[in-house]
């Protein structure tokens, strides 16, 4: 478990890297190799068991053959994450009618945001469930840990709004756990380049 801002901006000055890849191409693997079994490999998502609005178990199984859109987030956040969930609402509607897509946002703050508010939280927001994700972990530390592993930096900080300093990147990962590309849910021309990312996964997905 990271605790130290040092940490928070060495994650951000890396994101902005990757911002910087060339348009031409496959979208790159981000995210550092990783070793399983003695072997180097490509990072991906490690599993989870998170909690859906209907109380029902989401897991890396249930996403299988998809590609998603991930943020992280909580409904208490009085700060950036009306900014971002703005952006995932955009990108829900660009994408409501593709099957091939999904969306999810974890919440950073378990304790607090039961399924039942997250539900809520969805339905004011007029989406649908099977869709567009709202998910919970069993603990606030373990979802900390998890936002890392999407190289979102989030942690506990009394000084900052809602007590939790993370950052509003929205991340895509496609259907084998790999990070393909992000956006800054609070810059909406960072969203525009995510769109189009999306649209070119979608393509490599499809063929």
């Amino acid at each position: 478990m990271f605790n130290t801002k040092s940490i928070l901006f060495s994650i951000i000055a890396t994101l902005f890297l990757f911002s910087c890849e060339q348009d031409t191409g496959p979208l790159p693997i981000l995210g550092k190799k990783k070793i399983v079994d003695d072997k180097e490999v490509d990072h991906f998502i490690p599993d989870f068991e998170y909690l859906a609005t209907d109380s029902s178990i989401v897991t890396n199984e249930s996403l299988e053959n998809h590609i998603y859109v991930a943020d992280f987030f909580f409904t208490f956040c009085p700060s950036i994450c009306p900014k971002v969930t703005k952006q995932m609402l955009r990108i829900y509607d660009e994408f409501e009618r593709n099957p091939n897509l999904k969306l999810i946002s974890y919440t950073l703050d378990p304790k607090r945001d039961t399924p039942e508010r997250l539900r809520m939280y969805g339905d004011n927001l007029d989406i649908d469930h099977n869709k567009w994700l709202f998910l919970k972990g069993p603990d606030q530390d373990e979802t900390y840990d998890f936002a890392f592993e999407h190289l979102v930096p989030a942690m506990q900080d009394d000084e900052a709004p809602g007590g939790i300093n993370h950052s509003g990147s929205i991340i895509l990962i496609d259907k084998d756990r790999h990070i393909r590309s992000f956006g800054d849910g609070t810059d909406p021309e960072s969203v525009d380049k995510l769109i189009k990312d999306i649209r070119k996964l979608l393509k490599e997905f499809e063929n």
